[in-house]
Formats: structure tokens, sequence, C-alpha cells
């Protein structure tokens, strides 16, 4: 018995350290051995008296074939590849090693990250069976200049999908991050980070990363050090139906890779307006962090290429880009 069958039998409910210990042919020390890994790895077990080990919050594991089954005919036909895997560094490294599919898209989620990364070398939480980490690889033409607007495109396609789940509240907050609006500030759902190489002119391939927040186990919240939110806390927000990730996984699959698709053939012109209607910094007062300096103004939503625009405090219009600068919104302001 490995640890995912282990897990399964935690999730069929509480199970003793000698029912645990027979199912899996290995004494009851080696049994707590995995139970404390498991711990270590993000999963709440608890040692109840007189009924063994337990799961302190719900859990599911995901299926590579139920997810697949979920999908619409044309969505499985744009799919190379999907797979799950169970413990890996990172599904952009993964992905980044391999070569890029010939023709679709590789899907490749994990149930655990132990390198996660997010945007600018920041450290992604990735604790067991708890969020969703997925990626997917693709290649596209028309030269690495045009891939510029893609983590807005993934991220429309996402908030889309969380949408159409019925998570109404989701937004998007320039240039990579799914965020929910609490009062005055934004709490981080998920982030996106784009990776690849290729051509100028050319050919150019690209990884797309999605990292989002399902379960977050208490653990994991302990270092996380800017507001989030989680598509369970959502869910008991707004009276949503409970989580299951294959369901999620599926449904973000199915909006992301058309719009990969209609990036790649007409650019990220058809985006905008969609864009627009999921703008949570549109009309806020932000603070841009650069390299050698930090700018204060009111956000105008996009440009043409992607770019953020600002008003600056003393009136001028400039436009930052993605790879430059950070963004905050200012809390208690707005025009």
């Amino acid at each position: 018995m490995d640890d995912r069958a282990l897990l399964q039998h935690l999730i069929a409910g509480p199970a003793t350290g000698d029912a645990l210990a027979g199912a899996a042919g290995q004494t009851r020390a080696a049994v707590w051995k995995r139970i404390e890994a498991l711990r270590e790895a993000g999963v709440a077990i608890e040692a109840k008296p007189g009924r063994g080990y337990a799961l302190s919050q719900p859990l599911d594991l995901l299926d590579a074939e139920a997810i697949a089954a979920a999908l619409s005919a044309p969505t499985r036909a744009r799919l190379a590849t999907l797979e799950v895997a169970w413990s890996i560094d990172s599904t952009n490294s993964e992905l980044l090693r391999r070569p890029t599919p010939a023709q679709g898209v590789a899907a490749l989620l994990a149930e655990r990250q132990t390198g996660g990364r997010g945007r600018r070398g920041r450290v992604w939480a990735s604790p067991l069976a708890a969020h969703l980490y997925l990626s997917l690889s693709r290649s596209f033409g028309g030269g690495l200049a045009r891939l510029g607007g893609l983590s807005l495109v993934a991220g429309i396609a996402a908030a889309e999908a969380l949408q159409g789940l019925g998570y109404t509240a989701v937004r998007l907050k320039w240039p990579n991050d799914l965020v929910v609006p609490d009062g005055d500030g934004l709490r981080k759902l998920g982030g996106l980070l784009i990776e690849g190489g290729g051509e100028y002119a050319g050919p150019a391939r690209a990884v797309i990363g999605l990292g989002l927040n399902v379960r977050m186990p208490a653990s994991a919240a302990a270092s996380i050090d800017q507001p989030w939110i989680d598509l369970s806390g959502l869910s008991g927000k707004h009276g949503t139906h409970s989580v299951a990730r294959d369901g999620v996984a599926a449904a973000l699959l199915e909006r992301l890779l058309p719009a990969l698709d209609e990036f790649d053939l007409a650019g990220l012109a058809p985006f905008l307006d969609r864009y627009a209607a999921f703008d949570a910094l549109a009309g806020q007062a932000i603070s841009v962090h650069g390299a050698d300096a930090t700018h204060q103004g009111i956000a105008l939503g996009l440009a043409d290429d992607g770019a953020l625009r600002v008003r600056l405090d003393d009136g001028e219009e400039r436009r930052f880009h993605a790879g430059e600068v950070s963004v905050r919104r200012v809390q208690g302001a707005s025009r």
C-alpha cells in the first residue's frame, strides 16, 4: 500500500493503526512513520482514542481519468496528454524538461509540489492533496514577442471557469493573480506563471502554470505572508456546493484550452474586453514598484499590448509591463 492508498483508506473513514498495518503488510511503527510523513507534507491527520487515525478536514485525490471524462469531446481532442503526478518539484519545471507536443497541449497536475514557484522567484505553498497545481505545455506561432499577454489570457480563462462554477466574486489583479475583493483589500486565490522560450520571430513554446487554493491546511496557512482565500472558504461564504478538485480541474481545462487556441490565432485583442470584466485594479489607487522607483497613481486598465495603464499622481499617463514591476492596491482609495 503506497501513500495514495493509505490516504484513500483515511478518506473512507477513521482507521486504527492495526487496520492500516494489516492492509499495508507493515508494522504499526512503519505506518506511524508514514502518517508523520503525510502530516509533514501538509495533510492534517488526527489520532482519535478508540477510533484510530482520521482526517481533520475533507480531502479528495485527483483522478486523470475522471477529469478527462468530464471534458467535452472538443477539449479532449485538444489534449496531447493528461497526467496526475503524486509528488514533483514543480509541474512547470517538469514540462519544461519534456519536449513540447507537436500537436495539442500537454497537461500535468500534481498532488504536491516540493519546489512550487510563483512570479519573480517567490515560493508557492504546495501542500499535499490540498490545492490545484496545473501546468500546460504548448507551442505558439509568431515568436516570443507575442507571448507577453499569455498570463492575462490564462487568467481570463481561469476566472471565467470559476465564475461558471459559481465563484462569482473572483477577479484578476494584473498581471497574473486570481483574487477576491475583501473590503478595501484583495485576497489571493491563485496565481499564474508563464515560462518558455523559442525564436524571436519564429516558433515559441510556453508552459502555463496555475496554482489555485482549494482547501488550505492550517499548517500551510501559517507560512503565508499575504491575505489569501481558498475555494472552500468561498463555498462557505456564498453557499456554493462543496469543492471537488476533479471538477474544478475539468472546468479550468474546458476554458483554458480553447482560449490558448484563440490567442495563438488572434493574439490579445479579443480578450481585452473580457479582461475588463474581471479587472480588480481599474479605477483603484495603486503603487507600482520597479527596480529603481515606486510610482503612485490610478489604474486605468489594459493597453492593447497587455501593459498596465496608470495615471500617475502628477497627471502623466504611463504604461508598465509585467516583467518590470510589481503592483499593490492602496487600501481605502479609488476614483
